[in-house]
């Protein structure tokens, strides 16, 4: 054989492994889709009884497997910000995304507790997540383009600055027009952008369980967290995981979509410990997890 002709059958024997090996990563990360270093806790800050420090808070992720964090805030959290994130960093816990509610003014698009999230993590050098969310009132009394047209407008403004200081973009189901997944995917086309992603929230989705075959289809390439809940009804409700009756449904075909980003565990209950909270809804995450046959993730667990 020619030297040149070895060269380039060389080539091809390489590309062709380098796809395969690529294929098989993507197969390998979902087959441990629910394993216990791909979930982070979400909507713990405002939610805890405990009102537990920065400090005490990153123990408690820590004691409890948690390894990624995503910060909900309240307008009293803003000050201790800072601390907030470099805690984290002390603990090893990464800060998968943090909640960026735009109340969208008529001066500005941006508020100041907008502004402050932005200067704090660009003072500690964090590069994160920007979950991105808008109250129902901004898109009222104006026709369903011209809705699309305002949000892609703000989410190409807010893209600028959060990728100016290493962040990203994604956005977040929270009921409402903005809410409708399929609206989010119509946003993001309009503005032409190629990194945002998208949050999906079973607990804000209770009325789209019967369409989640198509939202999974029309997200997926945009898909960066699925936050779980236990799902009954049609109606706004806060459930552990393992007490609805629709959720192992939901997570079966989530894994079969062959979704491989990350899942959020959540601590959305009022005048609680928020760690018992968790510890329920892990508890009841395990328990689906078997009834799944989901041996290898359930194997990561403490």
């Amino acid at each position: 054989m020619k030297k040149r002709n070895f060269i380039g059958l060389a080539l091809v024997i390489l590309y062709i492994s380098g796809c395969a090996g690529k294929m098989q990563g993507t197969k390998i990360k979902n087959d441990i889709l629910f394993s216990q270093k791909n979930l982070l806790a979400w909507c713990i800050v405002p939610y805890d009884s405990k009102k537990r420090n920065s400090e005490e808070r990153a123990v408690m992720l820590k004691e409890l497997g948690f390894t990624s964090f995503a910060y909900d805030w309240r307008e009293q959290d803003l000050p201790n910000m800072e601390t907030e994130f470099t805690t984290l960093k002390k603990y090893n816990i990464r800060l998968k995304a943090v909640w960026f509610w735009v109340d969208g003014g008529t001066d500005q698009l941006l508020d100041e507790a907008n502004e402050t999230i932005l200067k704090t993590l660009a003072k500690t050098d964090t590069k994160t997540e920007l979950w991105v969310s808008f109250p129902a009132r901004y898109f009222d009394g104006i026709p369903a383009e011209e809705k699309i047209q305002k949000a892609a407008k703000a989410i190409q403004y807010i893209h600028k600055r959060a990728s100016e200081i290493g962040c990203t973009v994604a956005l977040y189901n929270h009921e409402d027009w903005f809410g409708e997944p399929e609206n989010e995917v119509k946003i993001i086309e309009a503005s032409e952008l190629k990194n945002v992603g998208i949050v999906y929230n079973f607990h804000h989705g209770h009325k789209q369980m019967d369409d989640f075959d198509n939202i999974l289809k029309v997200t997926k390439p945009y898909l960066t967290t699925v936050n779980l809940n236990g799902m009954k009804g049609t109606g706004f409700e806060i459930r552990t995981l393992g007490e609805g009756d629709r959720e192992l449904e939901l997570m079966k075909k989530l894994k079969a979509s062959g979704f491989n980003g990350s899942i959020g565990i959540i601590g959305h209950t009022e005048n609680e410990d928020v760690k018992l909270v968790l510890q329920r809804n892990l508890a009841g995450l395990k328990k689906l997890l078997l009834e799944m046959g989901e041996t290898e993730a359930l194997n990561t667990y403490q």
